[in-house]
Formats: C-alpha cells, sequence, structure tokens
C-alpha cells in the first residue's frame, strides 16, 4: 500500500465514523486551537505594544515616582512612599542635561467633560508643557497646540481628543468652542487625530491642559512625569539618561550605592517588562494546551487499537498476499497522523476563527504567523505519530495465521 491510499483510507474511515472521528479528533482540535490562539494575540499585542503603547522612540525617556509598569506588591508598596516629581524637578533637568533635545513635564487625572447638555465620561484630562507634543509626537489636525504662553498665563485653554467631537458635538467644529472640563469652563483651541482604540479602550477621550492650569484647578499634590527626548541614539542617549537620572538624584538626596528612588524608563525597559509578563503567560498557555494533545494523543491510540482489532482480518489478508512488517505498521503510523493532521487543520481554523473574533468584538489585537500555522501541523502530525506507534507496532507482530482465523 503506498503512501496515498493509506491517507485515502484513513480519511475514508474518518468520514464514515464522523461522531467518533468528532471525539477522536477533539483533543488534538482544541490543544491546537489554544496554542494558535495564544500565539495569534501574543505576537499581536506585542507588536502593538511596541508601536502604540509605549511607542517613545529609542531617544526618549520618563523619568517618575512610580514605574508605569509594576510586578509585585512589595515594589508598588516602595514605590508609593517615595517623594513626588515636582516641577521644581523638572526645571532642574531642562536646565542640566546638555544631552536632552527636548525635556516636558506632564499629569494627568480622569474626569468628566461636558458641552451644552452632553457630558462623557472617564476622560483623561491631562496637564502637560507645549514640549511633550514633540516628545510624544502627538499630531494636530485643526487649530493648534499648547505653547509657551497658555503655560505663563495658565490660560484656561484645551486641546481636544476625536472622542470629544464625536460624541459631544458631532457635525460641528470645535474650535473656539467652550467645553466644562471637571466643571470648569475651557476654550477649544486645538484637535488631535484620530488614535483608535488599545486593547478595547479608546486612545481618543482626552483633554490636554497647559500643566500649570492643570495643577491650579486640580492641586499641586500630584507627582509629575519627566519625558525627555535625547539629541540623538546611541552614546548620546546613554548620555542624556546619566545627566538626568544625576540631576534628580541629587535633588532628592539619594546616596552613593543606593538604588534610585525614581523611576527611569525607555521604550526598551518597557518592552523588557511586557516580553517577561508575555513570555511567561505563553508558557503557561502552552502548557494547558499540552494536556489537551496529550489527552487527545491518547484517545487516537485508543481508536488505533480498536481499529487494529477491527481490521485484523484485513491486516492477515495483506500479510498473506505479501506485505511486509514494516509495511503495516507504515500503514497505521500514516493513518493516526492523518488523523491528528486534520484534527490539527481544524484546530488552526478554529483558533484563528476565536482570535478574530475577540479582535471584532472588543478591538484585542491578534496577528496571524506562518510559523505558528507550521508549528500547529508540525505538532499535530507528531501527536499522531507518537501515540500511533504502539497500534502500529501490535498490527505488525499479529500472525498472519491467526489474523486470517480471526472473527469479530
Amino acid at each position: 500500500m503506498n503512501t496515498l491510499e493509506a491517507v485515502r483510507i484513513a480519511l475514508q474511515s474518518l468520514w464514515a465514523n464522523k461522531l467518533r472521528s468528532t471525539l477522536t479528533l477533539l483533543g488534538v482540535v482544541i490543544g491546537v486551537a489554544a496554542v494558535i490562539a495564544v500565539v495569534t494575540f501574543v505576537e499581536g499585542i506585542n507588536g502593538y505594544v511596541a508601536t502604540k503603547i509605549f511607542n517613545l522612540g529609542a531617544d526618549v525617556f520618563i523619568v517618575s515616582k512610580i514605574s508605569p509598569v509594576i510586578t509585585t506588591v512589595d515594589e508598588l508598596v516602595e514605590s508609593q512612599k517615595r517623594k513626588d516629581i515636582t516641577l521644581e524637578d523638572y526645571q532642574a533637568v531642562v536646565e542640566g542635561c546638555t544631552h536632552c533635545e527636548y525635556v516636558g513635564a506632564s499629569t494627568f487625572m480622569t474626569g468628566h467633560v461636558k458641552f451644552n447638555d452632553q457630558s462623557i465620561a472617564d476622560t483623561w484630562i491631562r496637564g502637560m508643557t507645549p514640549s511633550m507634543f514633540t516628545i510624544m509626537d502627538t499630531e494636530i489636525i485643526a487649530g493648534r497646540a499648547l505653547n509657551d504662553a497658555d503655560s505663563m498665563n495658565t490660560s484656561k485653554v484645551v486641546v481636544i481628543g476625536n472622542d470629544i467631537v464625536e460624541k459631544l458635538m458631532p457635525g460641528l467644529d470645535p474650535i473656539g468652542r467652550e467645553v466644562r472640563v471637571a466643571g470648569e469652563v475651557y476654550t477649544v483651541i486645538g484637535l488631535g487625530k484620530k488614535e483608535g482604540k488599545t486593547l478595547g479602550q479608546s486612545r481618543d477621550n482626552y483633554v490636554l491642559l497647559p500643566i500649570t492650569t492643570w495643577r491650579r484647578q486640580f492641586g499641586t499634590h500630584q507627582s509629575i512625569r519627566i519625558s525627555a527626548k535625547a539629541n540623538g541614539i546611541g552614546p548620546q542617549f546613554e548620555a542624556a539618561q546619566d545627566e538626568a537620572r544625576a540631576i534628580v538624584r541629587s535633588r532628592r538626596h539619594d546616596l552613593p550605592g543606593q538604588p534610585d528612588t525614581f523611576a527611569l524608563e525607555t521604550n526598551a525597559s518597557f518592552l523588557g517588562i511586557w516580553s517577561s509578563i508575555s513570555g511567561s503567560f505563553f508558557i503557561a498557555m502552552i502548557a494547558i494546551a499540552a494536556i489537551s494533545l496529550i489527552v487527545g494523543g491518547i484517545v487516537i491510540m485508543n481508536i488505533m487499537l480498536v481499529s487494529v482489532t477491527e481490521r485484523t482480518r484485513e491486516i492477515g489478508i495483506r500479510k498473506a498476499l505479501g506485505a511486509r512488517r514494516h509495511d503495516v505498521m507504515r500503514q497505521f503510523l500514516i493513518e493516526s497522523s492523518t488523523m491528528s493532521l486534520v484534527g490539527g487543520a481544524i484546530g488552526i481554523l478554529l483558533g484563528i476563527a476565536v482570535a478574530k473574533g475577540v479582535t471584532a468584538l472588543i478591538g484585542m489585537p491578534s496577528s496571524i504567523k506562518l510559523w505558528a500555522i507550521g508549528a500547529g501541523l508540525l505538532v499535530s502530525a507528531s501527536v499522531g505519530v507518537f501515540f500511533g506507534v504502539y497500534p502500529a507496532r501490535r498490527a505488525a507482530e499479529l500472525d498472519p495465521i491467526a489474523a486470517l482465523r480471526f472473527e469479530q
């Protein structure tokens, strides 16, 4: 029997016993689907994190009281005990960081924004210096950005995100109109470019105020973040970080040899932390999927043992007609691997469908990788071969005379 004929027999058997085939392949389908879905989500989120969430650029770093990414409770408790980063710290970095091209400061909270009788909740209310528009690459598509005069005069002006326009003033030109931000009246001077969603959360529900105006309305008790853009990458970027670190350490009286009492983060450090978290999640999910594959492999082995029993006379006839031991063994291995491959293919389609369905429903990014599809097929075929060895050996070792005499 050639390979194609063995594959054809395996497919005919699957089709002839649909319910049994479904139950047989269920473990492999679930295992491969889980692997594909997890890989698709992890790859999609990794790419999204790199380009959207932590997109600081290779020459930008942030100094803050608490790191944006906290991984342990002890780290959170220790960070909350630190002194606040102040505007005076920001001014010191502006004056002392010679390798910094731009230095900015920002702070934020959430609140309500109202226009006429319409309002929107959970809006990011951000106070910032004008330089933050350049550092964070914020694009203005109408009106203008905040400027130094706005900060010096604590002007009550705002730049708004696209959600504010769509939900509060659809069809209207927002420039020059007045909105209430947490109860205070502000004049809209600019509109930011639409950015879409991050993991289902809108990135366009924000208002940007001069940081001096923000602090006058909401108080000076909240720590700020200092963002800096170096005048180059490589050595210049390292030098800018060293200068900023030395300035902030001296102002906070951090002793030599002691760790920083603040967080200094770059795009690379954010992505490193995220990769570690996503890597652990990936390993855990792969381990769970492996259990499904093992269960699926055991079911395939049992079904193949049943198949050997059902086809004992057929095996005897083949041996009587000249089939050798390894011919019979190869036939059953091909059949078991074909069954497993069919389950793997269904699992891949199911995993992709689940991933894309979740993406359509909540906006979670996903990215299909060809290597993941190839790995899914390889793993499923390997499961079929591994768990098909024992039934194939049982079939190959049958005595042809005893097999011919066998009756079910």
